[in-house]
């Protein structure tokens, strides 16, 4: 099969690799879509001596095969899933591996691409009508949106209120980089739980935020492009005189702690970050901040680790919500040619050219795709 490894630079090289073969608790998927993400070109940086590595995690496919001991998966079943980061057969590749409590199925109405607005209408039974949306879908899920649910509601994040159990009382939450994939994603679970207001710190894609919060409930946004200080004090003028306990920071880096530092509560305040401080030492903390505010990382790994039934329960709530409606991918934007766009999709991600836009490589279009196995 056909694999793409990602080194410094980004630097990208397809080559040729068996198909995994998978572990007791493990699926092999045949990719259909591959997303992209910001770690994919920024681990080479954090870890410049380390080989080259396949670096993608969202996979949306078909169930290729089942190890021992899972239970619900066959053959075939349309599915998303978010591979093991930093291990070896991601979703760069026309076969890949994941943990089945980390794969989920994708409803017949959430595509895996298309190419019109309308792609097909599929009858269910005599009346019950299925639309099938012409989006990447599937391949904007796992990471993004697991890294938001971890953010919100895991006991030592921000352990905010459950969707199933929802905020009673006005609870303020900054989202920072509130366009981003995992900020779209913190948006619409964080409205499951009734958390109100959402602040959220954006640029150029406010029209793409609008569409998450709700005006009457005091949800905001604050436009990041007129400069820190107009931030801060945005966000404090969002705030009313309410103390700020709750901030989400899904850019943490540039400004982004030295601004929520300004503004989250001295004493009881709450911060997690999507990175890491500069150097990559996921265990430092944001000089930025006092000691006596509580930071954590939302280190998304920790699905495959020490909180795996977090992981299974989110993500088949993400089914659920893509059944029901309410839970939306973030917009895609399909770069040609399969694994040979993914360099210039990583050049994009590393120089701010994204906003509001999943990258995401139809692994068909791969040159000498399908030739073998």
């Amino acid at each position: 099969m056909k694999e793409a490894k990602i080194s410094r630079g980004p630097q990208v090289e397809i080559v040729d690799s068996p198909i995994p073969q998978p572990g007791h608790g493990q699926v092999v998927i045949k990719v259909v879509v591959s997303g992209s993400n910001p770690k994919d070109w920024k681990m080479s940086e954090f870890y410049p001596d380390a080989p080259p590595m396949n670096q993608g995690d969202d996979i949306a496919g078909t169930i290729y095969a089942v190890g021992q001991g899972v239970t619900g998966f066959r053959d075939g079943d349309r599915v998303a899933a978010f591979h093991e980061m930093m291990s070896p057969h991601g979703s760069y590749a026309e076969y890949a591996l994941a943990w089945a409590h980390t794969t989920f199925f994708l409803p017949e109405k959430t595509s895996f691409e298309g190419e019109s607005d309308v792609e097909k209408f599929a009858i269910l039974g005599t009346s019950q009508l299925v639309l099938t949306i012409s989006t990447t879908e599937g391949a904007a899920i796992p990471l993004a949106a697991m890294t938001a649910a971890i953010g919100l509601y895991a006991a030592d994040r921000l352990a905010l209120p459950q969707p199933w159990s929802p905020a009673n009382k006005p609870t303020p939450l900054v989202v920072y980089g509130a366009s981003s994939a995992v900020g779209s994603y913190v948006l619409q679970l964080a409205q499951r739980s009734n958390v109100h207001p959402l602040i959220c710190v954006a640029g150029r894609a406010q029209d793409h935020v609008e569409k998450f919060i709700d005006r009457s409930k005091g949800d905001t946004i604050v436009d990041y492009r007129k400069g820190d200080d107009a931030v801060v004090q945005g966000i404090k003028d969002a705030l009313k005189g309410a103390k700020l306990e709750y901030a989400y920071d899904a850019v943490s880096e540039k400004s982004s702690p030295k601004n929520l530092a300004q503004v989250l509560d001295a004493t009881s305040g709450k911060v997690t970050s999507v990175l890491p401080p500069k150097g990559g030492d996921f265990s430092a903390k944001f000089d930025e901040f006092p000691q006596s505010v509580y930071q954590s990382m939302t280190m998304v790994g920790s699905v495959h680790e020490d909180i795996k039934d977090f992981g299974f329960v989110y993500f088949q709530y993400f089914t659920r919500g893509l059944q029901e409606g309410w839970f939306k991918p973030q917009p895609q934007e399909v770069v040609p040619g399969g694994l040979a766009g993914i360099q210039s999709a990583l050049e994009r991600l590393k120089d701010g050219t994204a906003s509001a836009v999943k990258y995401v490589f139809r692994i068909s279009e791969t040159e000498g795709a399908g030739s073998g196995k």
